[in-house]
């Protein structure tokens, strides 16, 4: 690496704690809030959705999404979300992260408003509309991840780098309480407007017309925060280490810098023979053997330990309100009308959002610069499995009277770890690890294989956890294998994530320059030298 760049770095990586700082923390983090606001509130709002559209008459239960239908809805911004994060990813990288940052937050206020705007004469097309508007609303919000993961490290100094990180990552806590919060409020006002009785007192009396606004409210209230913070998002300056490591204008990133942050950095020279030959070393591609043999294995463990993650993560938050129904601790859906069912799921995810998940990220947010990536990764993945298992061997006996709020507290925990754990830390590492010129794409093909994995666990759940007694099931599905032998199979996820765990290097107080072999002279990466031995 050129002189003139080390130094505008190596002032970053020295520069105290600002509120600048903070500020990209706000303005990244509340892309966040909005990510996790829109791809989980639909998990709130699918049973609604299933009373509104698809009403049997003289059925003995409520209606439902028909499978195929349930699972589009669900899963369809899953889908959008994978795309977003490979194209965004490596548009960031070819466009600068600045660029592409305000075309992502864009995408997700029209489509976050149009999802809720979804129109038709039919119930096929409603569904059809709303999973169109749903997967550009993924696409947008897949953007979102490999653009904040790499501003905020580029930005961040080297001994409080991984807090940074999870801090914009916790945001997401945040949007999922508040998804639970907002449909808890819109719910019981229209149910105190519009008072329905429960379904088996009156079937069609207990899905008011009104309830179809309910949904459509709360899917379009996800454009809110994201509007709130479009100008300050187009304000930031291009991250240095863009700038001046892909871009090659380290005069341009010291300007930059100066202006933000309260450091001093001198004006370089421009660049002199020395410094093109060594962009000429370090101008492997991603496709080439020189990445292949520096950092292969990086990519597989980032790549393969977020896939494991999200197959466990989200076939259990999107389903969360299966198995409340399950152990009992929300009643049958005929027992409420339409408009209670909502505000009792609601309220049960937002209880589990509040004493398991939020907790989780900020724990992660205190520790992660003392403890290190790597045993916050382990530790959460292990105990998840283990969590998981206490779940299943005794599944009997938590879904038996008086004993839910055992089945709750082991079931928030496995979230908590799941968050002081992979979930916030397959975010942060391929943030840090990769080289500048790759380092979106890199991340946004680990945070793909991560959907990869969430579109399993949510398409997949879906059947997999039908009651094995096809008199059980849910209308229009097959036996399934049970909760209790899915939750065998997540717990097995975990512990292959604990194993691909060991693939990454701990990044933990070193620059990212090191960690990706930026300044290195020599072929061999401080990388390689500091993966984690087994």
């Amino acid at each position: 690496m050129a002189r003139e760049q080390l130094e505008v770095l190596s002032a970053l990586d020295a520069a105290k704690t600002q509120w600048y700082h903070f500020t990209a923390i706000v303005i990244a983090g509340m892309g966040f809030f909005t990510d996790a606001y829109d791809l989980f509130c639909i998990s709130l709002v699918t049973k609604l959705l299933g009373r509104v559209y698809y009403y049997r008459a003289g059925s003995a239960d409520p209606g439902s999404l028909p499978p195929n239908v349930a699972a589009a809805v669900n899963g369809v911004a899953f889908c959008g979300t994978l795309s977003g994060q490979l194209f965004f990813g490596w548009l960031g990288d070819r466009m600068g992260r600045k660029r592409v940052y305000g075309m992502t937050l864009m995408c997700m206020v029209l489509c976050s408003v149009a999802s809720g705007l979804s129109f038709g004469s039919t119930p096929a097309s409603v569904m059809i509309t709303l999973c169109f508007f749903r997967f550009w609303l993924g696409f947008g919000i897949g953007g979102d991840y490999p653009l904040s993961a790499t501003i905020m490290s580029e930005y961040a100094n080297k001994k409080t780098r991984g807090a940074f990180i999870a801090a914009v990552f916790a945001m997401q806590g945040f949007g999922i309480l508040t998804g639970g919060v907002v449909t808890l409020v819109v719910s019981a006002a229209f149910k105190a407007a519009f008072d329905a009785p429960a379904y088996q007192d009156g079937p069609l009396a207990s899905t008011p017309p009104q309830a179809d606004y309910v949904w459509r409210i709360i899917l379009m209230f996800g454009a809110v925060p994201a509007v709130l913070t479009y100008y300050w998002r187009m304000k930031m300056p291009e991250t240095a280490r863009y700038t001046a490591l892909v871009a090659k204008n380290a005069k341009q990133a010291a300007a930059d810098m100066s202006k933000v942050l309260q450091v001093d950095i001198a004006s370089p020279e421009e660049k002199g023979p020395a410094g093109d030959a060594e962009a000429d070393r370090n101008s492997f591609g991603l496709f080439s053997s020189e990445f292949l043999r520096r950092h292969g294995l990086h990519l597989l463990g980032t790549a393969t330990c977020w896939f494991l993650l999200d197959i466990a993560f989200y076939s259990q938050n999107l389903f969360q309100k299966d198995i409340f129904t399950a152990i009992h601790w929300i009643p049958k859906a005929k027992t409420m009308s339409a408009l209670e069912e909502v505000h009792r799921i609601a309220r049960a995810q937002t209880l589990i959002a509040l004493c398991g998940t939020v907790p989780g990220y900020w724990f992660t947010v205190a520790l992660i610069d003392r403890i290190g990536r790597f045993w916050i990764q382990l530790g959460g993945f292990f105990f998840m499995a283990v969590f998981m298992l206490g779940l299943a061997f005794p599944y009997h006996h938590w879904t038996t009277p008086g004993n839910h709020i055992g089945f709750v507290v082991l079931y928030g925990l496995t979230f908590f770890f799941a968050n002081f754990g992979p979930n916030s830390t397959t975010f942060i590492v391929p943030a840090e690890i990769f080289p500048a010129r790759l380092r979106s794409t890199c991340h946004g093909i680990s945070a793909a294989s991560g959907k990869l994995g969430a579109i399993v666990g949510s398409f997949g759940f879906l059947y997999l956890a039908q009651n094995q007694d096809q008199r059980l099931v849910d209308h229009g599905y097959k036996a399934g294998i049970g909760v209790r032998n899915s939750l065998f199979i997540l717990a097995a996820c975990n512990f292959l994530g604990m194993a691909f765990t060991f693939l990454a290097p701990e990044s933990n107080g070193i620059s990212l320059e090191e960690l990706s072999g930026e300044n290195d002279d020599e072929t061999s990466t401080a990388a390689d030298a500091r993966t984690v031995p087994v």
